[in-house]
């Protein structure tokens, strides 16, 4: 098993990180017995977030009341806060429903902008406050924005940064690492199967072991998934010649105009569902299914038709993608399958 030192943290956990975005989607008992069978894995790292519904009360359900020691495991989650009144009320919210006394390392949650001492907002100096007051023992960020991720990793502020990080990712991304290194700030890496575009977990996995100071975090709905990643626990997935040259195809199919999914651009003044519409041709083909083609994708899908190119979505979006000119292009190609013209599985 292949441990991982978060920078200047100094925490230490094995090289696979529980993302527990997805377990908001399935039953109580059903999250309680993934996250279980996880920590029995050898899973250490768990990352939830205000935002994700229930996912809180899950982890606190699966770990708290004493399951297992707390000091056991190491518990990050995050706040949308921008007003230090929201930010207290969120971080007392978090700890009651994870049955915790303290969070490892609590995070701003999409941030726009590098929080500072001294500013107006007065956010950097409540992560101050309830680090003193032992209720949180580091401070991180998660930003989709690279720019806004460089901020964060040299601003010496902050112990952790969280940012998608993927084979698919650009030589910009990779000196992100490598300042993440340098400054001895720990990375969280989120998104390490690009929202379902990558398919092939072991050249996943093995991309990012590449890199020292990186806890990937793979959202985790099934047991079949957990069950993958944990068999790679004893025998971690090197960057050999065959994993190589995959990753490199790969990149030549994918890299380039193509949507993360991050989210960024919404809502849409036309309530089009952007962040999986502008991927819609992708999705079908990787990860082929016929819930894409169902009534309720298909009117998703046809309110493209109805994009008046406002802009909005242009102005938001990190990748600098031109959104209306790739949502145009995804639904002529979903009507191609639609008409028989293309197969899906």
């Amino acid at each position: 098993m292949r441990d991982v030192t978060l920078g200047r943290t100094g925490i230490v956990v094995s090289q696979n990180g529980f993302g527990a975005l997805p377990i908001q989607r399935i039953s109580a008992p059903d999250a309680v017995k993934l996250l279980r069978k996880a920590y029995a894995g050898g899973m250490r790292f768990f990352d939830t977030a205000r935002a994700y519904s229930d996912s809180e009360d899950k982890l606190g359900e699966a770990f708290g009341n004493g399951y297992i020691d707390r000091d056991k495991i190491i518990i990050a989650t995050k706040t949308p806060a921008k007003t230090p009144e929201d930010f207290w009320k969120d971080l007392d919210t978090s700890l009651t429903k994870l049955k915790t006394d303290y969070i490892d390392i609590y995070q701003f949650h999409m941030m726009n902008e590098c929080f500072r001492p001294g500013e107006d907002n007065g956010m950097y100096e409540c992560m101050v406050k309830a680090k003193e007051q032992g209720k949180i023992r580091f401070i991180g960020g998660t930003a989709h924005k690279l720019g806004v991720a460089i901020d964060i990793a040299s601003s010496g502020l902050y112990d952790t940064l969280q940012y998608p990080i993927s084979y698919l990712a650009d030589e910009k991304e990779i000196e992100l690492i490598k300042l993440c290194n340098k400054e001895n700030v720990g990375m969280i890496a989120m998104k390490g199967l690009a929202g379902g575009l990558i398919n092939n977990s072991k050249a996943a996995m093995a991309f990012i072991n590449q890199f020292d100071g990186i806890v990937p975090i793979w959202g985790i709905q099934k047991e079949s998934e957990l069950d993958e990643w944990l068999s790679y626990m004893d025998n971690p997935p090197q960057m050999d010649d065959e994993t190589v040259s995959f990753i490199k195809s790969e990149q030549d199919e994918l890299k380039g105009e193509f949507c993360r999914g991050c989210g960024y651009c919404m809502p849409c003044t036309m309530d089009i569902q952007i962040n999986q519409c502008n991927r819609m041709t992708l999705l079908l083909r990787r990860a082929p299914s016929k819930v894409w083609l169902s009534d309720y994708w298909q009117g998703e899908m046809e309110k493209i038709s109805a994009c008046i190119e406002c802009g909005a979505c242009l102005d938001k979006c990190p990748y600098g993608l031109d959104i209306p000119s790739l949502l145009k292009k995804n639904l002529e190609d979903y009507k191609e399958v639609l008409s028989g013209n293309r197969k899906v599985d």
